[in-house]
């Protein structure tokens, strides 16, 4: 048998690849987030040396997986992961981050004011009281997906699909709410990974349908 073996790509080359000709927005948010996310309290110092391989490129790979033109929501965005990586990486879809923390919707204001994104729209609510419904809804390190499907199953319209960026636990998270899944009308939910001949540990996502 011939041992499988995942292939990796620069950074740069995955960048061009993800980002095109607007790698330099990406690359001014790791700036933000390095420094300004840091001092604000948005990241952890720790994290800003691995900022792309644990959390930019990480939520970028996923962008594939958007419908051309979807409304999409970030729900518990935080700093805007994923949420503002999608909207530089896709300016085709309309993103809207959902996030109740004043602190952290003004430092999603300045980065978007900052990058100039003209399709993402900043929302000071928790996702319970949000009544619009959209394309996609994400999460990112939020809540184990018992919790999530409460929150966001309800905001994803017919026909829509909801997109948890999860970890190794992930099986075993969908094996524990699928319950819960059921009665909020999942129809399909599938644990599938992205990035997984770009990186190094790629990107486990549960897609649910509803």
């Amino acid at each position: 048998m011939t041992e499988e073996r995942r292939v990796s790509v620069s950074r740069e080359t995955l960048i061009s690849a993800l980002f095109g000709d607007r790698a330099p927005l990406i690359e001014r948010y790791a700036e933000i987030l390095a420094t300004d996310g840091v001092e604000r309290g948005m990241i952890g110092p720790r994290e800003a040396p691995r900022l792309w391989e644990r959390h930019l490129l990480n939520s970028a790979v996923v962008c594939p997986r958007l419908p051309q033109g979807a409304t999409v929501a970030d729900v518990g965005t935080g700093a805007g992961l994923p949420g503002v990586v999608w909207a530089i990486a896709r300016p085709d879809v309309q993103m809207t981050l959902i996030e109740p923390l004043l602190r952290r919707t003004r430092f999603l204001d300045d980065v978007v004011a900052v990058l100039g994104l003209t399709n993402v729209t900043i929302v000071r609510r928790r996702a319970e009281d949000v009544n619009d419904r959209f394309d996609v809804v994400t999460a990112r390190a939020v809540a184990r997906m018992d919790k999530l499907a409460r929150w966001c199953l309800p905001l994803v319209g017919s026909g829509g699909i909801f997109l948890a960026l999860k970890g190794s636990s992930a099986a075993t998270e969908v094996e524990e709410a699928r319950g819960v899944l059921d009665r909020l009308g999942a129809r399909s939910i599938v644990v599938t990974t992205y990035g997984d001949d770009q990186l190094e540990i790629p990107t486990t996502v549960v897609e649910v349908t509803r």
